[in-house]
């Protein structure tokens, strides 16, 4: 083995590391088979990193912090039933989610057929049966079944969302959109029949930006 495969071994070592730290700081239990699995996610993202530009992100220490638990951080906060990621990129935050809660139907809807190529090989690597890929824009999404929740990160403002993704959003269902720092101007603008149920301040271990998660849902 030489030197720099060393280096990259260890490098990947200290990540699984900062997977198993974090997720306990964030009070989740977490089994060997489903670390190995979220582990093998970012692996998978790094070997088409080095050819298709999914994520800035190349660290693997760094990718475990703001892909892994920077999506795993909402999860207290989402409600149970049927989830939409919504311009689902790389698959964040929707492949932790549906890897954490294997009862969860997941549908990740990318109109990017590169984006689309790559989660159809995490889907089948992972052997993930409770997720749906759906490679259109979400003008053109025609589910079955509405969503419980429909989460979107770095993907609109929060009035985009709702006007994109409303209509996908069963009667009781909200919208949680992953933010930084608090969007003011965009909870200002918040029109009927949307209405700002919460917005929650996140930490997320080994990040030090700020984080927000903004729930949305009709108003009453």
């Amino acid at each position: 083995m030489s030197s720099a495969e060393r280096a990259m071994g260890e490098e990947w070592r200290q990540a699984g590391v900062r997977l198993r730290s974090g997720v306990q700081a964030l009070g989740i239990d977490l089994d060997a088979e489903t670390e190995a699995r979220l582990m093998a996610y970012l692996e998978t993202l790094a070997r088409w990193n080095r050819v298709f530009n999914l994520t800035a992100v190349r660290d693997p220490e760094e990718m475990v912090a703001r892909h892994i638990l920077d999506s795993l951080a909402i999860l207290p906060h989402l409600p149970t039933g049927p989830l939409l990621d919504v311009g689902s990129g790389a698959g964040l935050p929707g492949i932790p989610i549906a890897l954490l809660q294997p009862t969860r139907a997941v549908t990740l809807l990318d109109r990017s057929h590169k984006r689309i190529d790559f989660l159809t090989e995490v889907v089948a690597r992972l052997a993930l049966t409770n997720v749906t890929l759906a490679g259109r824009r979400v003008e053109d999404h025609e589910p079955p079944v509405l969503y419980a929740v429909i989460t979107a990160r770095a993907y609109a403002s929060l009035g985009d969302i709702a006007l994109a993704a409303g209509r996908l959003l069963a009667q009781d269902g909200v919208i949680a959109a992953m933010k930084g720092a608090l969007p003011t101007e965009e909870l200002a603008a918040i029109a009927h029949p949307y209405a700002v149920r919460a917005v929650h301040a996140l930490q997320v271990p080994g990040l030090s930006a700020k984080r927000h998660l903004v729930v949305l849902a009709r108003a009453p």
